[in-house]
């Protein structure tokens, strides 16, 4: 696990809004609910989807909480 996956996770815990940018779409102010390694794949339930961690770039942990 590396330093984003960490903070990711730390996100999670601490019911933190992320924003990331996702195969060149823009994410803001999204909820995210679990990380979960499948198969040496890192991915992130969200509210509303799953995302791939390695396709996940510019990644922020913002400060508002849900």
């Amino acid at each position: 696990m590396n330093i984003e996956q960490r903070f990711l996770q730390k996100a999670v815990t601490d019911k933190n809004y992320i924003s990331f940018t996702y195969n060149n779409k823009k994410l803001q102010k999204v909820k995210p609910l679990k990380l979960i390694k499948k198969e040496d794949k890192y991915l992130i339930q969200t509210q509303s989807d799953v995302y791939e961690f390695d396709k996940m770039s510019k990644i922020k942990i913002l400060k508002e909480r849900f």
